[in-house]
């Protein structure tokens, strides 16, 4: 468990996929991650999270506001899948909810993730990725410290020829 000022990042236990599948469903949130998903796909998407806590020990945990202890989001650091054709490299991520958008809960939440990662960890970088259009994720990229590695932006493999989304741009940090 990892506390910020405002919110407790944790790994993701059975009792949220409800919360999870409600964030994974709205369209505005499908919008930057190829669409919406299903009931099962969320559900399995929790299960592909909760195995690599498993496995390594850390991963992409469940964001709860500490006031109310809501799932707002889901943030953390975790091994880019092999399915992305990309060198062994850790990924930061986040994804929440619209009612959570623009309190500032992405940017606390990474920080926190972004520092347990250097000084837990011990990771000698972290990267991040999103659609070259996604200007809001970029922006927290930023504001975590993180710079953009031209050189190893990408066509995401998952997405066809002509998706707006397929154009990606890498955000890289170091300690």
């Amino acid at each position: 468990m990892i506390p910020t000022d405002r919110l407790v990042l944790r790994p993701a236990v059975d009792a949220d996929r409800d919360a999870i599948a409600t964030m994974n469903g709205d369209a505005r949130v499908g919008e930057w991650l190829g669409g919406v998903r299903s009931r099962a796909e969320s559900d399995a998407f929790v299960d592909r999270v909760m195995a690599h806590e498993a496995q390594h020990g850390f991963g992409f945990w469940v964001v709860e506001r500490q006031a109310d202890a809501r799932v707002v989001g889901m943030t953390g650091v975790w091994w880019v899948p092999p399915e992305m054709n990309m060198k062994p490299a850790v990924e930061i991520g986040w994804r929440f909810h619209p009612e959570a958008w623009g309190q500032g809960y992405a940017t606390e939440a990474a920080k926190a993730a972004l520092a347990h990662g250097f000084e837990v960890l011990k990771l000698p970088e972290i990267i991040a990725f999103t659609a070259r259009t996604n200007l809001a994720s970029q922006s927290v990229m930023r504001r975590i410290g993180m710079s953009h590695d031209p050189a190893r932006d990408f066509d995401h493999p998952g997405l066809a020829q002509d998706d707006p989304l397929r154009q990606h741009v890498v955000f890289v940090a170091r300690p």
